[in-house]
């Protein structure tokens, strides 16, 4: 299958796999590489520049397809970090939250393929003046943090496909080759995904995480972090519950602080503490029913892709 991003970025498929903090490192980006897709280490918790040196040598060792670094921008000065990727020669660089603008042009003359994930299309029309090569749109659906407003995904791809003249990915909801391929008819040129990936066997998450993944149902997800302008999609517990009574009940910033922490996420993520913990999941989760390989998942997709595009041109009899 052939787009722009499949062309800008050297790979078969025009499927991305998220930043997914806490779960993405080498093992996982080079099996979603190695499938045809493209790979991402995420840089969250890989603070110290020689770790993520550490991590790209031994993703490049693990497959010769490109693969990407995702950074979370607004947290912690990525500088170093960056120079480190650029050193390096990672073919494709990520940026999510915060404003990308510096970063992009920190990139510029190294040979690199840029993503910007936004959401809508003033976000979108941003990235691209500041010289982002695709963006990442993300709906209402997806799990993690996502835009302020309610626009679902259906809606949204569409909007930012109008109002950029670069290549668009749709995020938010897809996690099986139908969903990529409404994706392509809403005119995206591929898609990010990050649930779906979360439940696979390379990725660095316990097995309860993924088994809950596998388990659930779209409405076992829920929005936290509104009261702080930063929603995000998370998996029904105890403490996600906790979190939500808090505020509503007025909670300040600091009251909320200790309960959304990355020590609160890595409870669930890495120690498999479900219902003391919040962890992000998306709505898809309702079409996830199973732990598969990275690289399986990238190949069903594929094969349920075609699938259905065959079916459709059926209609057109």
């Amino acid at each position: 299958m052939r787009t722009r991003v499949t062309e800008l970025l050297g790979i078969r498929h025009p499927i991305i796999q998220g930043g997914l903090a806490r779960v993405a490192y080498a093992e996982l980006a080079a099996a979603v590489s190695n499938a045809g897709g493209c790979g991402q280490i995420n840089t969250a918790t890989l603070q110290e520049p020689e770790a993520l040196r550490a991590e790209i040598r031994r993703c490049r060792a693990l497959t010769p397809h490109p693969f990407g670094v995702n950074f979370p921008l607004g947290r912690a000065d990525i500088t170093a970090l960056l120079e480190v990727t650029l050193e390096e020669k990672v073919p494709v660089i990520a940026f999510t939250a915060g404003n990308p603008a510096p970063w992009l042009r920190r990139c510029e003359g190294h040979g690199v393929r840029t993503l910007v994930l936004i959401a809508g299309p003033e976000l979108a029309k941003k990235a691209e003046a500041a010289g982002a090569d695709i963006v990442a749109t993300v709906g209402f659906e997806g799990g993690g943090h996502i835009g302020r407003g309610d626009e679902t995904t259906m809606v949204m791809v569409p909007r930012v496909v109008d109002a950029v003249k670069i290549p668009v990915l749709a995020s938010g909801g897809i996690a099986d080759g139908r969903g990529l391929l409404a994706a392509l008819a809403l005119g995206a040129e591929g898609v990010e995904m990050g649930t779906r990936f979360v439940a696979t066997e390379e990725a660095r998450a316990h097995p309860a995480y993924k088994r809950a993944l596998a388990e659930a149902l779209p409405s076992d997800t829920t929005l936290i972090k509104r009261s702080l302008g930063q929603p995000g999609r998370a998996l029904d517990s105890a403490h996600v519950r906790h979190i939500l009574e808090c505020e509503a009940s007025g909670a300040g910033r600091e009251e909320l602080l200790p309960l959304i922490s990355g020590a609160a996420n890595a409870r669930g993520v890495e120690g498999g503490e479900m219902e003391d913990s919040y962890v992000w999941a998306g709505q898809c989760v309702g079409v996830i029913h199973e732990i598969l390989p990275a690289g399986e998942v990238v190949r069903r997709m594929m094969a349920e892709a075609e699938a259905g595009l065959t079916r459709l041109q059926a209609f057109n009899r």
